[in-house]
């Protein structure tokens, strides 16, 4: 097998919210759109991120009704105290303030409107 690229798929109420929350504020891009779907993507983010109406009947009937519910998007950065002050900056509200763990993880957590949560994390507190 040879991967060629990577995705995941979220179930939401408004594609649009979510389309525009990780444009307006991660930059994110649109690579495509329709009614009900919508797929992202950054040149350095090695993935994409399509967000699918829930409902749809093109999804399976078991997946059709399922929420992004218990899921994080997280993505590492290089500059994590930069990200937290241009989001707050944004008037993004922190759902989770920044942490450091004991093993080095520094992270801090937003939602978008459809309550995705996204994460932003480095891993170079161990080396501080």
């Amino acid at each position: 097998m040879r991967i060629t690229a990577s995705a995941i798929s979220l179930n939401v109420e408004d594609v649009t919210a979510s389309s525009s929350f990780l444009t307006d504020h991660f930059g994110f891009r649109e690579e495509m759109a329709a009614d009900g779907f919508a797929s992202l993507t950054r040149d350095d983010s090695g993935m994409h991120v399509v967000f699918l109406r829930r409902g749809l009947p093109t999804l399976p009937a078991d997946q059709r009704d399922d929420h992004a519910n218990g899921l994080i998007l997280a993505f590492t950065v290089e500059d994590l105290e930069g990200e937290l002050a241009r989001l707050q900056d944004e008037g993004v509200a922190i759902t989770m303030p920044l942490t450091s763990e004991e093993w080095g993880e520094r992270a801090f957590q937003v939602r978008d409107p459809n309550g995705v949560i996204v994460q932003l994390v480095d891993w170079n507190a161990a080396a501080n």
